[in-house]
Order: structure tokens, then sequence, then C-alpha cells
């Protein structure tokens, strides 16, 4: 099957075509670039120092509105939705009646009743009819919509001439409508970089023009177009999960991915939340970083093993050229989670050492994404 095959489409293809891209990666139906001609590590040192640009359509958008739109998204998911502000956004999770992660999701509050929620390849949509039946809300998937996100230090300097909205001013986890190269578009400032990054909203029908003049003004800065393989690095280095690849167990829980900042046990009933409150005390492994005495990545689902004995799984790896380390997102048991408990990878390389460390493993305290001037 060929990547025009696939339901999706992004109005991208041929640019990414054009940049080297065979479009024989897909993710949520649509084809992605995987790689381009150019080297993703590269890419990953201009994203780091410089800015790259992504193309993320391939997330999907599904909006929410009317009446019972906060209700109906309060019952659904573990987080506060009552809590958001127009302009704001924040990360939550959708999990079973067993209180097992089936999504997690980023929600966009647009207005008093007017939300968006941005979902990867869980199973966020066949959730919906749950919580729509006898509300006043209406739900439509928009798969017009293309999602251009620009990540590095030097993203502000390359957009902010080009928008009538003050975005240095907009901060983390914020939104707003404006224009952008003069086209109508929602600009948020995130991403999945671990870097300082906007990501721009738009129509399929403005994305080739916005992502030509998005490169074009950067040519100065040193920009790059960046591949899903240097997404994949960053996003790594960051400590940043993708789900379901870091939690490929699936009866797993918030609590066991470090994902508990997510639950609000404290506002009215919600799906999974009796199950939720039984399995606090019920957690059987820790999301963990470790550090691999390698010169390349191991294999996702690696086993690891301690003592002799198999006590856990990679999910998630990269070699990480800008620290020179192999790294890992894995899930050990509890007792087997601290700093510097030193375990063994299993690997066609035949046995690898690891120590637990410290995650983020690039830049720590996150100051990149979160600038000490823009915390409270």
């Amino acid at each position: 099957m060929g990547y025009k095959d696939l339901p999706r489409q992004s109005a991208l293809n041929e640019r990414h075509l054009a940049l080297g891209s065979k479009l024989d990666a897909d993710w949520n139906g649509m084809p992605i670039p995987q790689t381009y001609a150019t080297d993703p590590y590269e890419e990953t040192t201009l994203v780091r120092s410089r800015a790259g640009l992504f193309d993320v359509t391939g997330l999907r958008i599904v909006d929410v509105s009317g009446p019972d739109a906060l209700a109906m998204l309060d019952a659904m998911l573990t987080s506060d939705i009552s809590k958001l502000k127009p302009g704001e956004s924040a990360i939550s999770n959708i999990v079973d009646d067993e209180g097992s992660l089936i999504d997690d999701v980023l929600v966009y509050c647009d207005g008093p009743q007017a939300y968006r929620i941005s979902h990867g390849g869980g199973d966020l949509e066949g959730a919906l009819p749950l919580f729509t039946q006898g509300r006043d809300v209406s739900v439509a998937k928009d798969d017009d919509v293309h999602i251009l996100s620009l990540q590095g230090p030097l993203a502000l300097d390359i957009l902010k001439p080009h928008t009538p909205l003050d975005l240095a001013g907009l901060k983390y986890f914020r939104h707003a409508r404006t224009t952008l190269f003069g086209f109508d578009v929602s600009l948020a400032r995130g991403g999945y970089s671990a870097e300082r990054g906007y990501e721009v909203f738009c129509k399929a029908a403005d994305a080739v023009a916005i992502w030509d003049a998005i490169l074009e003004a950067g040519k100065p800065f040193g920009i790059c177009a960046a591949s899903w393989a240097c997404l994949d690095i960053v996003r790594v280095e960051g400590a940043l999960l993708f789900f379901p690849f870091d939690m490929p167990r699936p009866d797993t829980t918030p609590w066991e991915v470090g994902a508990d900042w997510t639950v609000d046990l404290g506002k009215p009933d919600f799906r999974g939340k009796a199950a939720l409150e039984r399995r606090r005390n019920e957690v059987r492994f820790r999301q963990v970083g470790l550090e691999i005495l390698d010169d390349a990545a191991v294999p996702p689902g690696a086993t690891i093993l301690h003592e002799g004995r198999e006590v856990g799984t990679v999910n998630s790896t990269t070699y990480s050229r800008h620290l020179m380390k192999s790294l890992g997102l894995a899930h050990l048991p509890p007792e087997l989670a601290a700093l510097g408990t030193a375990v063994e990878i299993r690997s066609d390389k035949g046995t690898l050492a690891a120590n637990v460390v410290r995650t983020p493993f690039y830049d720590p305290m996150r100051l990149r994404t979160h600038p000490l001037d823009e915390r409270a």
C-alpha cells in the first residue's frame, strides 16, 4: 500500500517528498516524514541550537462544544477541566472503568463552551459516545486542521515579526487566535522537543504557504525542516512519554507512569475514579530513565535484568549524540526505581550495563520550556 492509499493525507506531502522523505511510515492513518535526506542527528543539533520545523498533522483534533461540553469532558478525563480558562490548555488522560490508561490528550479551552482535544494513537474516539449520550454537546473530528510545530531556542525570533500577537508574552501551554504571515491561525506555546516552541494550527488550504513562509523567515536563523526521526530523539532526551509506546501493558495506570499530576481525585466522579483510588496503592512498576553503556540505541522492548532476573522492559530508546549517551525510558519495580540502581539490558549485543538516572535526560530543570522568569 502506498502513502496515497492512507485515509488521511497531509497537504505537505509534496514538501516532504521534495525534502527526501519516502513517506513510507504512517501514524494515525496519515503518512509521516520519518526521515528526510538530512541526518536526523544534524536536525537535532539545529533544534537544540536554532530551530526545526515539524509537521505533526498526524495528531487528531476533536472539537467539543455546547452547554454540556465542560461536564462531558470532566466526566471523561482524569484532570479538572473546569480550572481551564479560555486561552489555556492542559495535558490529561482517559482511563477505563478499571483505571487503566486508554489515551493521553491535550485539551485546549477556546471559550466557555468550546474546547479542542488533540490526541495520538489511543482510544479517545471510541470513548466519546459513552459521554455524549444525554448531554447537550457537539463533538466533531477536524480533519482539515494542519499542525506545524516550530521548536528551538530561536523559534520566537523567527515568528514574532510575522504576527500581531504578543508572542513573547504567550506563556507555556497558552494559545490564542491570531494571524501569521497574514493567515488565520491559532498559535500555541508548547511542543514535544523539550525546547521553547510554538504550534501553528491552520487550515489545510493554508498549510503549504505557511510552511514555506516559516522556512523562508527562518533562513537567516539557520532553521531546518525536521523529521519524525528527529522528533523521537528530542522527545526521548526530554523524557516525554508517547502513548502507547511508553505504556505497553494494557492495564497501566497513571500512577505507574508518573502521570499522577494529571489525576484530580478531588473533583466530582469521573470514569475510573474509584478504580484509581483503589489502585493508587497497587503500583506494580515505576517510570524511570536509564543510561545504557553502549554507543547506539537499544531496541525498544528490550528486557531489563537485575541479578539475573527479568524485572522490566525498555519502552522508548534513542542514542543521544547531543548528550553522547544511549538512553531509555523504562518500567521497573518500585524497589528498583531509585536513582543509581544498576541493571542490565539484554540485547543483540549481549548484556549491557545500565543505571537508573534522573529525567529528563536533557535540561533536567526544564529551563528551556519553563524559564525561571515565567515561573510563579
